[in-house]
């Protein structure tokens, strides 16, 4: 009798499986789900996030309506990223670098084809504010992780996991401190919004909430893991939105009020005077003494890359060129000046090297689309905005949409903001054809 029992539970089970592959929305659901998981294991590991992002392709996939899918991808936001892997495709044909070098650039802008995939998801879910939030949780428990490592340096995953030789780091448990401060300095900042918003609604319980937090956040930046490029762009972030977002009056207020406190937090935070004082120090290092460093590095980077930018200046060297271009410019140097580097830690010359004006072009017409994107109220239309404009301002210092963790932040936060904000928009006009009048809808 149990057998018969466990058999009948069996295909009971299998047949509500199989009710769920057959049902859209169920399959929506789970693109979402799917989402969600790539969210939480972003800031953790970067293979789980590549085995998620195939399965979610692979999701996605069924619901996949071509003509919806055509007219979404014929928008600039849709449209621009494509077009630069398609530059980046072409360029392969004039590039001297070898196969590898040039498949690994153009791995590095492929992620930019799930940018139009994503907004066409996006459009029909209204789940994309369940990602930002697992997306939190996962950075504030990170946090959490991290506070622990710096007690006890022993503890991170690096030391055992790490491909080569690794020495433990306080405060990093996986990755590293850019990766960590962009992660971090992304969510406090965008935290900003709620919180002003749940205080001006009266929602004190949910501000008491959700302030900790980003200042659990920006402590562990100050006190724990300090990053340099967070520690330029967080107040530019800050001040954007206190000029957005506040009356000037207040806006000014608040300016003051978080100065003073950023002097406190110098006086209190030894490990951030080193970090800040390390940009001096750097640039003696190399200017003066020719030797590697962080800062006097790039300088060096940024010179020879504008000497490669002026011998191509049309359609540039060609892809994965960059490298080759370093090697010979290293003939003969010694120190700082011989270093040869694929990536030249600018995003602007990392293209402008490679794929010339044209490339610059089009790198700063999807920027400037996609912050059109955002031009609107509400906490989706903020997330997408700080994406947008962080990615600008860590991008003068490093070549953030080419790298992992920082591209695949700035595809899913634009994918899924500027989904749902379109969405938002599309709504009401909907509605009106349809000869209703649209119910009202509150801002996030």
């Amino acid at each position: 009798m149990s057998e018969v029992m466990r058999s009948e539970a069996g295909t009971s089970r299998l047949s509500v499986i199989w009710s769920n592959l057959r049902d859209p929305a169920a399959r929506l659901r789970n693109v979402d789900r799917l989402a969600i998981l790539i969210a939480i294991l972003l800031p953790w590991t970067t293979t789980g996030v590549g085995i998620a992002v195939v399965l979610w392709l692979i999701a996605l996939v069924p619901t996949i309506e071509p003509r919806a899918l055509l007219q979404s991808s014929k928008r600039p936001a849709c449209a621009l990223p494509v077009a630069l892997f398609a530059l980046a495709l072409a360029g392969m044909l004039w590039s001297d670098a070898s196969s590898h070098d040039r498949m690994h650039q153009l791995s590095q802008i492929g992620k930019f084809l799930a940018l139009p995939l994503l907004i066409y998801h996006f459009e029909r879910s209204q789940r994309g504010m369940a990602v930002f939030t697992a997306f939190l949780i996962s950075c504030a428990l990170l946090a959490v992780v991290s506070c622990i490592v710096a007690l006890d340096p022993i503890l991170s995953a690096k030391l055992y996991f790490s491909r080569g030789p690794f020495l433990p780091t306080s405060g990093i448990f996986v990755k590293n401190y850019i990766d960590q401060g962009q992660e971090f300095s992304l969510c406090a900042v965008a935290l900003a919004y709620p919180v002003v918003t749940s205080l001006r609604e009266g929602q004190t319980k949910r501000a008491l909430w959700l302030a900790p937090i980003a200042v659990a956040l920006v402590a562990n930046m100050m006190f724990v893991v300090t990053s340099r490029t967070a520690l330029v762009t967080m107040p530019i972030m800050l001040v954007i939105f206190l000029l957005l977002h506040l009356r000037w009056q207040v806006a000014i207020a608040a300016i003051i009020a978080a100065a003073l406190l950023i002097a406190a937090t110098w006086y209190a935070s030894p490990h951030l005077r080193t970090t800040v004082g390390k940009f001096f120090i750097d640039y003696r290092e190399t200017m003066i003494q020719n030797n590697e460093s962080g800062m006097g590095s790039r300088l060096i980077y940024w010179g020879k890359s504008l000497q490669f930018f002026a011998e191509a200046p049309l359609i540039g060297h060609g892809t994965g060129s960059t490298r080759g271009l370093f090697e010979k410019a290293a003939a003969g140097e010694i120190g700082a000046k011989a270093l040869i580097v694929s990536d030249p830690h600018n995003q602007t010359l990392n293209v402008a090297v490679q794929w010339g004006t044209v490339g610059v072009i089009l790198l700063y017409a999807m920027w400037l689309s996609h912050l059109a994107l955002f031009r609107e109220e509400g906490l989706v239309n903020w997330i997408g905005l700080l994406v947008v404009i962080q990615n600008m301002l860590t991008s003068l210092l490093n070549s953030h949409l080419f790298d992992f963790n920082e591209g695949w932040i700035y595809v899913l936060g634009v994918g899924i903001a500027g989904g749902t904000t379109l969405a938002r928009r599309l709504t009401p006009r909907v509605l009106a054809a349809a000869g209703s009048a649209p119910a009202p809808r509150s801002q996030p």
